[in-house]
């Protein structure tokens, strides 16, 4: 009986307590002053789960942010990428532009044909030459109702060649691109004589022969020049301005 009435006391004291821890932090938030001890401790005690809970949204708000930010990095280079499309446009007078959007890429041949939302509704037909402002990426080789594949000029295709004249001293040497070096990102070209002079800096340009392509779209510059293993010509390795692993606009040039 007596150790009833005890446990009963302390029952009712550690309500008594807790009454007053509680009263006691209810006025320190109203008067905002500064907690003692145990008010300090109550706070703790009470606001723990919230104050997790906070720390895990501001870590979400966090990731949240650097999402966002990556998408908007990524919306101004597009936005940049059309303004320089547009502006393009204005610098071709012999030709008809038209612009399209990337549809689609096939990650397994990546350097080889990109998909464009523009087809023969809009004017594309095959063969059709396609830059951006960085000049030459490919030509038109499939036609489709309402779009087109471009088969670019880093593909492996063995069949495809872009004829070319490397600006040298203001005379044209002629070559042929025929291959693309994913490591160090450098369009290879053939046929050029080993007794022709060939300077690192040349402008690479399409030449305008075989009708493939209009004469005179850039391509890149000279990178790297060295005979071929059994030294009877030289092969010279073109770096291009265009980033080919991130292309969104293209221009198709339709002649007038």
């Amino acid at each position: 009986m007596y150790n009833k009435k005890i446990k009963k006391k302390k029952l009712i004291a550690a309500i008594i307590i807790s009454i007053i821890i509680i009263i006691l932090l209810i006025i320190s938030i109203i008067l905002n002053r500064k907690t003692g001890f145990i008010e300090t401790f109550a706070k703790d005690i009470i606001m723990s789960p919230f104050t997790s809970l906070t720390s895990k949204n501001d870590f979400n708000q966090s990731e949240s942010y650097t999402i966002q930010k990556n998408v908007n990095t990524s919306l101004e280079k597009e936005i940049k990428e059309l303004k320089d499309t547009l502006e393009l446009n204005k610098t071709l007078t012999e030709y008809e532009p038209i612009n399209a959007t990337i549809l689609s890429r096939n990650k397994s041949y990546w350097f080889n044909t990109i998909t464009i939302d523009k087809g023969k509704k809009s004017g594309i037909k095959k063969n059709m030459a396609v830059i951006t402002k960085n000049g030459l990426i490919g030509k038109i080789s499939k036609v489709y109702t309402y779009s087109s594949e471009i088969k670019l000029i880093t593909s492996d295709d063995i069949n495809f060649k872009v004829s070319i004249a490397i600006k040298t001293n203001d005379v044209d040497n002629y070559a042929v691109l025929n291959g693309y070096n994913k490591k160090n990102s450098l369009i290879k070209a053939s046929g050029i004589d080993k007794t022709t002079t060939i300077n690192k800096g040349d402008k690479v340009l399409t030449s305008g022969l075989g009708e493939m392509f209009p004469a005179g779209i850039f391509i890149g510059t000279v990178e790297k020049i060295k005979s071929d293993k059994y030294n009877l010509s030289k092969d010279i390795f073109i770096k291009t301005s265009q980033n080919f692993n991130d292309i969104h606009y293209v221009t198709v040039l339709k002649v007038k």
